[in-house]
């Protein structure tokens, strides 16, 4: 096939290694920011810093909210390596002993389900501080031999896999196109992979046993000392009422040729008008495309949605 991309991408990817981005998005986070928002009462507990009382109620929450929603998948010749889902949160066990059916595996994977929430916010009166909050992969990692009755466990390293998510539909062949990108949607999930983070604690062994699953090489594997997804922390703002921590709220601007007008249609008659996103308000654009659903001269509307909400205004008018 064609190799020019492959041929593109290969450089960038060095780059970003030799450059070590990742490493650096690790050390940022550990050396600075973490010992900033602990200084303001905010922390991020590690299995060491947990005492006796937070312990006890981490072992609760995972027997209650956590352990009721996994399966393991031990593998052996009877559970092949499990579809692991695009950019999610797993883990892979290494494991000595036979389970409580007497079979013998010498690893298993962990699948971590959306619905768990990838932070945990510990209840006041336990935390020792205002906001105290442990991942879920800390959790998981000391309580994952709970899983595997009657077996030690040697090892417990976190992974997550990206796949391709192109959608290949050939609109000239295509009569319905709708229903052929609804078919194509679930498998977005499942494209092939396109690169492995892993625990840079992860094994050797169990790093090339990875690669080989995903049919990936050394190129496409990134060592991360800390969460996989440093963009599950994005959430952690929204619980902490701490405004002089955070930015000043920034109000979008609209236009001086919109600001009074009660029809866009009549504005742009005038003149093309210029949006700047996200410096100027995208009100807008919903105004447009409300008049223009409910104008009858109207028989058409043409554009590309990148991204929507379960709950876009934008989506209803159309």
């Amino acid at each position: 096939g064609d190799s020019r991309p492959l041929n593109s991408i290969r450089p960038i990817v060095s780059r970003i290694k030799r450059g070590a981005i990742v490493e650096e998005q690790c050390a940022l986070l550990d050396d600075e920011i973490l010992p900033q928002l602990a200084a303001e009462g905010i922390r991020f507990l590690k299995r060491a810093d947990w005492n006796v009382a937070q312990r006890e109620w981490i072992r609760d929450f995972f027997f209650r909210e956590v352990m009721p929603v996994i399966t393991p998948i031990g593998l052996d010749p009877s559970h092949p390596f499990p579809r692991v889902l695009n950019k999610s949160l797993n883990f892979a066990v290494e494991l000595e002993g036979r389970d409580a059916f007497g079979r013998s595996s010498g690893a298993a994977i962990v699948q971590a389900p959306r619905v768990l929430p990838r932070v945990i916010r510990l209840p006041r009166e336990l935390g020792e501080c205002e906001y105290a909050f442990v991942f879920l992969s800390s959790i998981l990692h000391e309580f994952v031999h709970e899983l595997f009755a009657g077996m030690k466990v040697l090892g417990c390293y976190q992974f997550r896999v990206t796949r391709n998510s192109d959608l290949f539909v050939d609109e000239e062949e295509v009569k319905n196109l709708r229903a052929k990108i609804q078919g194509e949607l679930p498998q977005r999930h499942f494209g092939d992979a396109v690169r492995l983070e892993v625990a840079n604690s992860c094994s050797e062994a169990m790093t090339q046993f990875l690669l080989g699953q995903f049919n990936l090489t050394e190129t496409d594997l990134y060592r991360v000392a800390g969460p996989v997804n440093l963009v599950r922390l994005m959430q952690v703002p929204d619980w902490v009422l701490r405004n002089d921590l955070k930015f000043q709220p920034f109000t979008p601007g609209i236009p001086k040729a919109l600001q009074k007008c009660h029809s866009v249609f009549d504005s742009i008659r005038g003149g093309d008008i210029l949006l700047h996103h996200p410096y100027q308000s995208f009100n807008p654009v919903i105004e447009l495309l409300e008049q223009s659903a409910n104008d009858p001269q109207v028989g058409a509307i043409m554009m590309t949605v990148y991204r929507t909400g379960t709950d876009s205004v934008l989506m209803q008018s159309l």
